[in-house]
């Protein structure tokens, strides 16, 4: 299916690896010219060289920083003249019990996985809006679903993004404008997010680290983790012409792991 977004131009924040660059890699192999941000400049330049092997017909951009400042929010989106797709990537905030969380943590956290999506949609919706075009993917987490308990600052962030994007998405002047939001939640995927909090829960119950993974695959009814490709693939999707009837949503990608009806 040709997905009709040849020689857009995206923004995919958190892009040298795991799901972020997954969704480049997608979104560069449709045709699609690419801003890619990271803090860690040799991994984002090897994925930008990735990228343009992928496809030498792109441009591929590459603006090393902290899209959680108002420093790196400007440089990321000065990289490109507009933009018609926006990808809202960040990693989240470290496990833990409230009772050990200080203000500072809180407000780490919802500044990253809050606030900084809602500055870049800020940013560039109206220009959406007024080219008659735009795609914004919020990469959230399953656990906006089905909360859990170790990752309360992650829950408590993702989900007030969600409320948010729930009203913004179904604003009349934005969504009568061919612009969607949408959010895109993963379950367990391959990603050194999943390693780390894997190893981390393996030292705290004094289990082995293959011990540890293998329990948390056994919970995923499809038996496996997913892969930043599938999920770079079904973000793009979103970004396509033809997903213009689909907003407002939470898309859940976790292999059947929430055990709910709705």
């Amino acid at each position: 299916m040709d997905l009709n977004i040849k020689g857009r131009w995206a923004l995919v924040c958190a892009a040298s690896k795991g799901l972020g660059k997954g969704c480049a890699q997608a979104l560069v192999a449709e045709g699609v010219n690419v801003v890619i941000t990271a803090r860690g400049s040799e991994a984002l330049e090897a994925t930008a060289q990735e990228l343009r092997t992928l496809n030498p017909d792109v441009t591929v951009k590459t603006v090393a920083g902290d899209i959680t400042t108002s420093e790196g929010r400007a440089a990321a989106l000065s990289a490109a003249p507009y933009f018609d797709i926006l990808i809202n990537n960040a990693g989240g905030p470290p496990p833990g019990d409230f009772r050990d969380w200080s203000r500072g943590d809180w407000v780490a956290a919802v500044d990253a996985n809050m606030l900084t999506p809602i500055e870049l949609i800020k940013a560039t919706v109206d220009g959406m809006t007024e080219r008659g075009f735009g795609r914004i993917v919020n990469i959230t987490s399953g656990a906006v679903k089905a909360p859990i308990d170790v990752l309360g600052l992650s829950n408590g962030a993702r989900s007030g993004l969600t409320g948010f994007i729930a009203g913004l998405a179904r604003q009349k002047r934005i969504a009568q404008g061919n612009v969607t939001i949408n959010n895109l939640l993963p379950g367990l995927f391959e990603t050194d997010r999943l390693r780390q909090s894997t190893k981390a829960a393996a030292d705290a119950q004094g289990k082995s680290y293959d011990t540890a993974l293998e329990a948390k695959r056994q919970q995923v009814p499809a038996g496996r983790f997913g892969t930043a490709e599938e999920f770079g693939a079904f973000c793009a999707f979103l970004c396509s012409a033809h997903a213009g009837y689909l907003t407002g949503q939470n898309v859940l990608l976790d292999g059947g792991s929430y055990p709910g009806t709705f």
